[in-house]
């Protein structure tokens, strides 16, 4: 198993796909760090700029008085009673909904045809000779897989964590949560991919197929409220999807409040998407052990 996880990372290496990977990614978290400059004076926020901006810690608005009609004029604190600690927790949450995204994506299409790639003759036939049983074969090319997006996970969310917290001094340790559910959904987003793989064959196919998973997913997120303003009987069938089909929006938001160190309210969407992963890897482990090569 261990040499199969190395193998598929050594492809990685020798694609470049590695490099690429932490390549944008070293870019995403500089932009996003540095896009943020905190003037801190004996501990206390003076002022800050972002992305070039430069927001006020103070401002006066004119409010008109409804008992009297008269405006007034008021100093309103837009980033509250504490604004170093809510400015950094705040960009923290937003890092880590974007985060969220550029890693589904960069790692799908980095690593899409991984599992294709591994079933062309000639490749196949190699690995499938040597004494292990085809689902370990196949595990170790996902391990090897989510091994190399988990060191791109801690490595974009840790080094973000890092700078801001030794440019702030406040250490929001709730913003690491946010690793494991960004890794899990990936998982899930890569057993559509692995189950099609296997199933045709076509990298290309599986990496259509992904997307409009994703695409359906944000079509079907606002759940069963939106469905009043549908007939019957597609009501019943946009319900049903919004239940089976993984929950990526939903699952961003579930990131966003564990940086905050907010409460999540449910968590039945992220534990619906990793059923439907595991029904995926199920079937796709299936699949490969009955197929004829």
């Amino acid at each position: 198993m261990t040499g199969l996880i190395l193998l598929t990372i050594r492809e990685l290496r020798a694609k470049l796909i590695i490099v690429g990977l932490f390549g944008v990614a070293t870019f995403v978290w500089l932009m996003l760090t540095f896009a943020l400059n905190l003037d801190i004076v004996d501990g206390t926020l003076a002022g800050v700029r972002i992305f070039g901006q430069e927001s006020a810690l103070e401002q006066q608005v004119e409010i008109q008085n409804q008992e009297t009609g008269e405006v007034e004029t008021r100093t309103v604190q837009p980033f509250g009673a504490n604004p170093l600690e809510n400015i950094v927790v705040g960009v923290e949450q937003g890092v880590a909904g974007i985060t969220f995204w550029v890693v589904l994506l960069l790692g799908l299409f980095a690593t899409g045809s991984l599992v294709a790639s591994m079933m062309d003759r000639g490749q196949v036939d190699l690995l499938l000779s040597k004494p292990v049983a085809r689902s370990t074969v196949l595990g170790g090319r996902l391990l090897g897989i989510m091994t190399v997006v988990a060191v791109l996970v801690i490595y974009v969310l840790g080094a973000v964590w890092l700078v801001m917290s030794l440019k702030s001094g406040i250490w929001n340790e709730h913003f690491l949560l946010g690793v494991g559910v960004v890794l899990a959904m990936f998982a899930v987003l890569y057993s559509i991919v692995t189950l099609v793989s296997v199933w045709t064959e076509s990298s290309a196919l599986a990496l259509i197929v992904a997307l409009g998973v994703i695409v359906a997913s944000l079509v079907l997120a606002p759940g069963p409220e939106a469905a009043v303003q549908i007939n019957q009987p597609w009501r019943t069938v946009y319900v049903a999807l919004h239940h089976i089909v993984p929950q990526f929006p939903n699952a961003t938001a579930i990131t966003w409040k564990l940086a905050g160190g907010e409460t999540v309210e449910s968590w039945t969407p992220f534990l619906s998407s990793l059923a439907f992963g595991a029904v995926c890897y199920a079937g796709a482990f299936a699949l490969f052990r009955r197929k004829d090569f």
